[in-house]
């Protein structure tokens, strides 16, 4: 298992697992970025419109997660962090090519912005 330098992803046996900050009720539906939490894990930094209210804000994660590396969602699974903001999902697919795609999504942030 590969875990890249600063990256808030490793490749995993039939996939990608990515760690991500959630921030529900935050106006829109979108990537913020990479954040790092005290001891040094690195994080998507996301946002979404709804409430945590019964999975709608984890279900709306997923959703974004999906469009951004443009794979279904039902290819996404909740691992951890149900109840937390930081969660970390585990997404089915290529593992390079996923994590090729996450790269690319996070360096569109930086040419952006």
């Amino acid at each position: 298992m590969s875990l890249e330098t600063g990256a808030p992803f490793r490749i995993v046996p039939g996939g990608l697992e990515l760690t991500l900050r959630a921030t529900p009720r935050g106006g829109r539906d979108a990537l913020d970025g990479i954040g790092t939490d005290a001891a040094g894990r690195c994080f998507w930094q996301v946002r979404v419109r709804v409430a945590p209210e019964d999975g709608a804000a984890n279900r709306a994660a997923i959703t974004l997660v999906a469009g951004l590396l443009g794979v279904p969602a039902r290819d996404i699974r909740l691992v951890s962090g149900e109840t937390a903001r930081v969660k970390r999902l585990q997404i089915n697919g290529n593992g390079p090519d996923l994590a090729a795609r996450a790269r690319a999504a996070t360096d569109s942030l930086t040419r952006s912005g």
